[in-house]
C-alpha cells in the first residue's frame, strides 16, 4: 500500500486571507480576542506538520490491518487510536464546538484545517467527526446532567460519538424503522430495543465508550418520521457516581467494505436482554404522537453532510496532487510538436494536462463552495444581527445538499483521471490513487444519498420561505453579474457563460414547474440529480469567476517573474477552464429537461432483465 499525503496549502490560504472577508469573523466577540487573519498562516502551517508527520503515518498501517472481529471485540489498528486521541487532546477536535471553551476557531478556518487532517488518512478521522456531531446534538438539546455526564469526556477523546439511524430494513426511509423505547420509572429513561446497521465508528477500541445517538419510536408515539425521537445509548452505562457498567449493546458484525478498510463499520443489537437503556433527548411525543427526534438529528446530519463534502473533495485533491507529481516525474512519448525531440515528462503532454486542469478546477470550485458555506455557517452562529444571521441561515440551508452532493458526485470521476494519468501504475496498489478511488465511493451514499440531497434542493430548498431564499441565492449570482460583467476583457466569455447558465437554470425551474403542475411527478425523479449538479456547477463557476477577478488584479501587481504569479495565473486558468468546459453542461441539462423524455419513466422494470 501507498498512502501518499501530498496536500499543497496554498489555495487554502488565498480562500482564507484574500477572497473571503474572514476578518468579519474574527471581529465577532467569539473570536476578536484570540484570532486575527494574521494567524491563518501560523494556523494551515501548523496543521499542515501535523497532518504529515502525525496522522499521515498512521493511514498506511490502518489499511493494512484493516479492521478485525474475534470473539465479540471490534479491534482496530493501532493508528485508530492515535489519530483520535491526538486530535481530541490537542484540540483539533470535537473541543472546538465547546460553547464554554475559549479560544475556539471558526468555523471557515477549521474547515481547511479539517481538509488537511482528513486528506491525510481519510479512514482515522471519520470518529472525530462523529464525536463531534453526537456532542453537538448533546449540547444543543441535552439538560445539564447529560451535558456533564457526556461533553467533557467526548470532547477530550476519551469516549467517542455515532449517529444510529439505519436499519437492516429501514436505510434512505427513516421513517420505517423497528426500532422501539419503553417508558421506565425514570421519566427522562428508556428502555431501547432495535437493532441497527451500517453504523461508522460503532463499536472499536479506540475510545473507552461509545455514545450512540440513537433514533427509536417511544410506545404510542405517531408512525413514520414524525413520531420519532432521539435517545442518548452509551455503549457502557454511566451511573450517577461515574462507573460504567454493561448496558445490554452488541457488535453482531462487522461491514466488509469496498474501501476505507482500516474504519469500523458495526452492525448493533440493542436490548436483546432487555437491559439497554437511553436518555431522552428533548421532550416525549405530544398528545398527537409527534415527537422531536428527526428534527434533533438532522442538525447532525446537515453537519455531517457539509463535513462529507470536505471529505470527498480532499480524497480527490490528494490523489490529483500525487498524480501531478507522476507526471512531472514520468518520461514518455516524444512532443508532438517535435517528434524526433528528446523524450519528454508526460506533463508536457496536452490530454494529460486537460486531465489535469479538470481535476484542478473543479477541486477549486468544490473547495470554495464548501468554504463558502462555512463562512455562512460562522454569521449564523454569531453575528449580534437577528436578521443577518437568518440571511446566512438561508445560505446554508441552500448550500447544505450542493456542498454535500456535488463534490461527492464529481470526485469519483476526477480519481479516475488522476487514475488515468499515471497509466497502468494507476491501476497498481503501489500508488496511492487506487485506494482514494476505493475510499472515496461511499461519500456519494452517506448521510442520505445524492438522489436524497437532489430531493431535498428541489422539493425544500426551491420552495423554502415561499421561494424567496433560493431567488435571493440566486440573486447573489445576478448581483455579481451586474457588478463585474466587462470589468476584465479577457474574461468576457467567461462572463457571458455564466450568465447564459443563469438563463438556461430558469428554464430548468420552469419546465419542472410545468412538470409538476401537470402531477407528473415522475420528472422530479430523473431530472432531480443533474438538476442539482448544474446549479453546483453554476454556483461553482460563480465563486471561481470571483475569485479570478482577484487573481488577475495580483498578476498585474506581481508581473510573471514574481515567485506567486504561478499561483494566481493557475487560479486565473482554473476558471476560464471551468466556465467553458464545466459550466455549458448547464444549459445541455436544460435541454434535456425541457424535452422531457420518458423513456426513464415508460420502462417497465421487466426491460432490465436484458
Amino acid at each position: 500500500m501507498s498512502s501518499v499525503f501530498s496536500y499543497n496549502t496554498r489555495d487554502l490560504k488565498f480562500i482564507l486571507k484574500e477572497w473571503l472577508p474572514t476578518e468579519e469573523i474574527f471581529a465577532y466577540d467569539k473570536f476578536k480576542d484570540y484570532y486575527s487573519k494574521d494567524d491563518i498562516d501560523m494556523m494551515v502551517d501548523q496543521v499542515h506538520k501535523i497532518a504529515a508527520e502525525v496522522i499521515a503515518p498512521c493511514a498506511d498501517e490502518m489499511e493494512e490491518h484493516g479492521v478485525k472481529f474475534e470473539d465479540g471485540k471490534v479491534i482496530c489498528a493501532p493508528g485508530a487510536t492515535k489519530v483520535f486521541k491526538y486530535l481530541q487532546e490537542n484540540g483539533w477536535g470535537t473541543s472546538n464546538i465547546d460553547e464554554n471553551a475559549e479560544g475556539t476557531i471558526p468555523e471557515v478556518v477549521f474547515c481547511s484545517l479539517m481538509e488537511m487532517i482528513q486528506a491525510a488518512c481519510p479512514a482515522g478521522t471519520s470518529s472525530v467527526g462523529l464525536t463531534t456531531g453526537a456532542a453537538r446534538l448533546i449540547q444543543n438539546f441535552g439538560d445539564e446532567k447529560l451535558k456533564q455526564m457526556f461533553l467533557p469526556k467526548m470532547f477530550d477523546g476519551t469516549w467517542s460519538g455515532t449517529m444510529c439511524l439505519t436499519e437492516p430494513t429501514a436505510g434512505s426511509d427513516v421513517g420505517d424503522i423497528l426500532s422501539k423505547a419503553y417508558p421506565t420509572d425514570h421519566p427522562r429513561i428508556y428502555k431501547i430495543k432495535g437493532s441497527k446497521q451500517f453504523i461508522t465508528c460503532g463499536d472499536g477500541d479506540f475510545s473507552e465508550n461509545i455514545i450512540h445517538l440513537y433514533l427509536a419510536r417511544i410506545e404510542g408515539a405517531a408512525p413514520g418520521t414524525k413520531g420519532i425521537s432521539l435517545f442518548v445509548v452509551p455503549k457502557y452505562w454511566v451511573n450517577e457516581d461515574g462507573s460504567l457498567e454493561d448496558n445490554d449493546v452488541v457488535t453482531t458484525a462487522i461491514e466488509h467494505k469496498m474501501g476505507l478498510h482500516g474504519q469500523p463499520t458495526a452492525a448493533l443489537a440493542f436490548g436483546d436482554n432487555d437491559n439497554c437503556r437511553g436518555w431522552l433527548l428533548g421532550n416525549p411525543p405530544g398528545p398527537d404522537g409527534r415527537a422531536e427526534g428527526m428534527a434533533q438529528m438532522f442538525v447532525m446530519m446537515n453537519e455531517e453532510r457539509q463535513g462529507t463534502g470536505i471529505m470527498a473533495t480532499c480524497v480527490a485533491a490528494n490523489a490529483y496532487w500525487n498524480a501531478k507529481n507522476y507526471c512531472k516525474e514520468r518520461v514518455q512519448g516524444r512532443p508532438m510538436t517535435n517528434p524526433k525531440g528528446e523524450r519528454t515528462q508526460i506533463i508536457n503532454h496536452e490530454d494529460v494536462k486537460r486531465m489535469l486542469m479538470l481535476n484542478k478546477a473543479t477541486l477549486e470550485a468544490c473547495r470554495a463552495m464548501i468554504h463558502k458555506c462555512y463562512y455562512y455557517l460562522d454569521i449564523a452562529h454569531n453575528d449580534p444581527d437577528p436578521e443577518r444571521r437568518k440571511w446566512a441561515s438561508g445560505k446554508v440551508d441552500v448550500l447544505t445538499p450542493i456542498c454535500k452532493a456535488y463534490p461527492s458526485d464529481e470526485a469519483w470521476g476526477l480519481i479516475g483521471e488522476s487514475i488515468q494519468a499515471h497509466g497502468g501504475y494507476g491501476f497498481c496498489e503501489d500508488y496511492p490513487v487506487a485506494q482514494a478511488a476505493r475510499d472515496v465511493k461511499i461519500y456519494s451514499i452517506w448521510e442520505g444519498t445524492n438522489f436524497i440531497q437532489a430531493q431535498d434542493l428541489l422539493g425544500r430548498k426551491w420552495t423554502m420561505n415561499k421561494g424567496q431564499t433560493f431567488q435571493d441565492f440566486l440573486k447573489d449570482i445576478d448581483d455579481f453579474l451586474a457588478a463585474n460583467k466587462g470589468s476584465v476583457p479577457e474574461l468576457e466569455k467567461e462572463f457571458a457563460n455564466l450568465e447564459k447558465a443563469m438563463a438556461s437554470y430558469r428554464e430548468i425551474m420552469m419546465a419542472m414547474g410545468g412538470y409538476l403542475a401537470e402531477k407528473k411527478f415522475g420528472y422530479l425523479q430523473v431530472y432531480a440529480r443533474r438538476i442539482l449538479t448544474a446549479t453546483g456547477q453554476i454556483y461553482g463557476g460563480y465563486c471561481l469567476l470571483e475569485q479570478a477577478l482577484i487573481a488577475y488584479k495580483r498578476m498585474k501587481e506581481l508581473g510573471p517573474d514574481h515567485y506567486d504569479y504561478n499561483f494566481y495565473y493557475g487560479k486565473f486558468l482554473s476558471a476560464k477552464y471551468y466556465l467553458r468546459n464545466v459550466v455549458p453542461y448547464v444549459w445541455y441539462i436544460a435541454e434535456l429537461v425541457k424535452d422531457g423524455d420518458s423513456s426513464i419513466i415508460d420502462a417497465p422494470t421487466e426491460i432490465f432483465e436484458y
